[in-house]
């Protein structure tokens, strides 16, 4: 039926202007005697004849309404006393009983005169209580600029005389987190809820929901430029730089999370509350408004997804992953979800499996910058490498969002059709262990396994290009240590590599560590044989000689290299000091306790012991330092 909007005119004075006869009845007699009146005509199967003459009490009703529409136009407002507000609901849903059962005969007979009548109530009514719908919803929408978290006072309504504190709770200082959204006071609520009930069941539903969609679109979209939240298009997007890219990623992340925890939430709940007898409306119209602001957050994270991949992206694009994951359990609260709603959540998981792909691309690119690190000039003095460094630090930081880059790489592998999924997050958990402290497969871990058995292989070949091999353990140990070192420091990577993986490393590190020694010490300890010392029975004075000058020619070679190498690891550089002082040392002192006794006292000895043991211990101290300020440092 066609609607008014406007306010009482010459269609209401012509329903005064009606005279009636009937007694003066209480609205209860009249609701009454109107129920017997419409039951009798729905009994009626005759739509033409022998139909019932309206009663006096039909327009002593439509009377009555009319009065109380005057009543609510003045200064007795809908809300303020609850016994008149339910008298005039009470009626309005009489009086759409009767539109209905008159609007089944025709109009040419006895009942169109009072249909129609009734029909002007119904608008005046409809219009009246459309405006004081539409009054509540922007009492808590007088936006002003002041920033969420010192929220302030709106101004009073421009629709009313309400003071604004009628139908809006003015919250005091608060959080982001702990702010209420939106701030209605429960009677207001109780109130829009009575409104909604009326014009929908009153067959105003399109009309009730069209204001209130309008009015928190408006409120919605002024919560967010509160927040400081502006569209960037995806053509400017592809335009920013990196730095300014990451400021806005932070304001949309920002902002995601606020609506997640309030902001959707909180309109929800509105939804709920003021649509409590009509649920599939209420989530109706929750999912479009949701939708469109929705929208403006995935265009944004979608255009991200589209611009230039490098490795420094990877986390910023995690956390929008992670967002738009926490998002979607807001749209999950009815299984019997809208159309609106399923398009919502499925955007939103598209847009989020974009974005996961991209989190894979960036993964694979660390895997190839490994293959193409073949420079071939070593580092110098064996330190740490710079490639090893940056890997390592680099996915530290990456598994410090395994649980996400574990449903990353489920999904990837998902829909490369390389293996099963039980659900959209349903990856192995990454990190979990067996008994024995090896990690349960997961596409992730096999990728981080992946990177790091490429690093192995790029560190090995690199070691190479050392012409002193001694070095070249130095370098596998230096390395190899940084590694270990920075898995057992993580929580997140030691999970994803295993028990099993650091002993692994540990052996290899032990293994190292023996062959420098062989390399280094081996033939310096060689000086200090007793073979060949004696010459008919007698130690040789010439072979000794020989023996304590090559002995101290060959530790000042090794003391003048190996002073300028480099362990930065504390700890192994001790552990290295004090197992060559262990070999040496001894040795040194039983080899000069048991033969300085040979040479002739004076010069002589000092000329071929140049060093005592005490002296061994401080200069094999001295090593693995990178003292390059007092000794020429030896090519590699």
């Amino acid at each position: 039926m066609a609607k008014m909007d406007g306010n009482t005119g010459p269609e209401s004075e012509a329903v005064l202007e009606e005279p009636s006869s009937a007694p003066e009845l209480s609205l209860l007699q009249v609701l009454e005697d109107v129920g017997r009146f419409l039951k009798s005509l729905s009994s009626t199967h005759d739509t033409s004849n022998n139909l019932p003459d309206v009663p006096n009490s039909v327009k002593s009703l439509l009377k009555m309404i009319q009065k109380m529409i005057t009543k609510y136009d003045s200064n007795a407002k809908f809300g303020q006393n609850q016994e008149d507000d339910s008298s005039f609901i009470e009626s309005l849903n009489c009086i759409s009983k009767l539109i209905n059962v008159l609007g089944e005969f025709p109009s040419n007979s006895t009942t169109a005169s009072c249909f129609n009548r009734a029909s002007t109530i119904q608008r005046l009514a409809m219009s009246m209580l459309d405006g004081e719908f539409r009054l509540i919803l922007e009492s808590c929408n007088q936006g002003n600029d002041a920033d969420l978290k010192s929220p302030k006072p709106s101004k009073q309504s421009s629709f009313g005389s309400h003071p604004e504190s009628d139908y809006c709770v003015v919250p005091e200082s608060k959080s982001r987190e702990d702010e209420e959204f939106p701030s209605y006071a429960p009677e207001a609520i109780s109130k829009m809820n009575r409104i909604a009930t009326a014009m929908i069941s009153s067959g105003y539903e399109s009309k009730c929901c069209m204001v209130y969609s309008l009015v928190r679109r408006n409120a919605f979209s002024s919560e967010l430029d509160k927040l400081g939240y502006e569209n960037i298009s995806t053509e400017n997007v592809q335009k920013m730089q990196w730095q300014s890219l990451e400021g806005a990623i932070a304001m949309w992340l920002s902002v995601i999370k606020h609506c997640s925890s309030v902001l959707f939430s909180g309109e929800r709940k509105l939804c709920s509350s003021v649509f409590s007898e009509y649920p599939s409306i209420s989530q109706r119209l929750f999912s479009h408004i949701a939708l469109t602001f929705a929208v403006r957050f995935l265009n944004f994270a979608d255009a991200i997804a589209l611009t230039k991949r490098s490795a420094e992206k990877l986390f910023k694009i995690l956390d929008m992953y992670e967002a738009l994951r926490d998002l979607i359990p807001v749209f999950d609260y009815d299984t019997s979800s809208s159309e609106c709603s399923e398009e919502l959540k499925s955007q939103i998981w598209a847009v989020k499996g974009r974005l996961g792909e991209f989190a894979v691309s960036i993964i694979c690119d660390l895997e190839n910058s490994i293959k193409r690190d073949n420079v071939r000039t070593p580092v110098p003095s064996g330190a740490v490498h710079p490639l090893t460094r940056y890997t390592m630090n680099y996915l530290k930081y990456a598994c410090e969002y395994k649980e996400t880059l574990g449903q990353v790489f489920q999904q990837h592998q998902k829909k490369e059709g390389s293996g099963e999924s039980k659900g959209p997050e349903s990856d192995i958990k990454s990190g979990a262990n067996d008994d024995y402290g090896t990690p349960k497969s997961s596409p992730f871990s096999a990728q981080l396994n992946s990177v790091m058995d490429l690093l192995d292989e790029n560190l090995d070949m690199k070691s190479k290009l050392y012409r002193d091999p001694a070095l070249s353990y130095i370098f596998l140990m230096n390395n190899g240590r940084y590694i270990l070192q920075k898995i057992k420091g993580s929580d997140e990577i030691h999970d994803m590599m295993g028990d099993t993986w650091c002993r692994k490393r540990s052996s290899d590190l032990r293994q190292y560590h023996k062959a420098y020694t062989r390399e280094t010490w081996t033939k310096l300890l060689q000086c200090l044989n007793q073979d060949g010392l004696q010459v008919n029975g007698k130690v040789s004075k010439a072979v000794l000689k020989e023996r304590f000058k090559t002995f101290t020619t060959m530790f000042d070679e090794i003391h003048r290299t190996q002073s300028t190498w480099v362990v930065s690891d504390e700890q192994l550089q001790s552990e290295l000091r004090v197992s060559v002082s262990a070999v040496v040392t001894p040795a040194y002192r039983s080899f000069v306790g048991r033969f300085q006794q040979h040479l002739a006292h004076g010069r002589q000895i000092e000329k071929y012991i140049k060093y005592q043991p005490e002296d061994i211990e401080n200069l094999i101290d001295e090593l693995f330092d990178g003292n390059t300020t007092s000794m020429a440092r030896r090519r590699t």
